[in-house]
């Protein structure tokens, strides 16, 4: 299952990738725009950043099929790396997919709200669809089964197409759609650090570290065999 940030800034990049077993690194417009930086320096210092082992994914920004094949390859000209390209699931949006699956451009199918939508955008050669599930739950839906579903559809139907499950407000969101067989989630890098954060695991740190200087005045294992109880 993908562990993949959804994110643009650079040093909390860095820091996930140094401390978790991270994947890959998600962008959209409205991530770029926020760290007030170059679009394409910033994505070459983020594909620098992960490598060629992990997957940065990079939206496109115009609306006719045309032009988003356009923008597509000269993305994949451009930013170097593992680079997948993510389109919007429009009428537009499919018929681009399928023109970039014929010529070897691997593609996501992004702002997903219903199953059908991402049925559509598999068959059309999308490698991945992202089903928004905050947002979807915002709309008074359910997120967490529309990931369940879209799952369901797509493996029954045997689409080689993986659900990389989106918009997170919640760790509990990202805990559900795990269960409910998402093939990987992109989440904000404050959600992912929350996957290990409980009080309980660090009051347990702490109590264990203070048994062990008491018998020890050590604060690790190293040169223990030279103290005596």
């Amino acid at each position: 299952m993908l562990l993949v940030i959804d994110s643009a800034n650079v040093e909390e990049i860095k820091e996930l990738i140094d401390y978790y077993p991270i994947d890959g690194v998600t962008t959209n417009p409205s991530i770029i725009v926020k760290e007030k930086l170059d679009f394409f320096p910033l994505l070459k210092e983020i594909s620098e950043i992960i490598g060629n082992e992990r997957e940065l994914f990079v939206q496109t920004l115009t609306f006719k099929a045309e032009d988003i094949i356009k923008e597509a390859k000269y993305i994949r000209e451009t930013v170097p790396g593992n680079v997948v390209v993510k389109i919007p699931v429009t009428n537009e949006g499919i018929k681009a997919i399928k023109t970039l699956k014929e010529i070897g451009i691997r593609t996501l199918g992004t702002t997903v709200y219903t199953p059908l939508q991402a049925y559509v955008a598999a068959k059309a050669g999308a490698s991945y669809v992202a089903p928004y599930v905050n947002r979807i739950d915002n709309l008074t839906g359910n997120g967490v089964n529309v990931v369940k579903e879209i799952t369901q559809l797509l493996e029954k139907h045997h689409y080689n197409c993986q659900v990389l499950a989106a918009s997170f407000k919640n760790i509990q969101q990202v805990h559900n759609v795990c269960l409910d067989g998402a093939h990987g989630v992109t989440a904000a890098p404050d959600i992912i650090k929350g996957f290990l954060t409980h009080p309980a695991t660090e009051a347990n740190v702490q109590s264990f570290s203070d048994d062990w200087q008491k018998a020890y005045g050590e604060k690790s294992v190293v040169n223990t065999d030279k103290v005596k109880m």
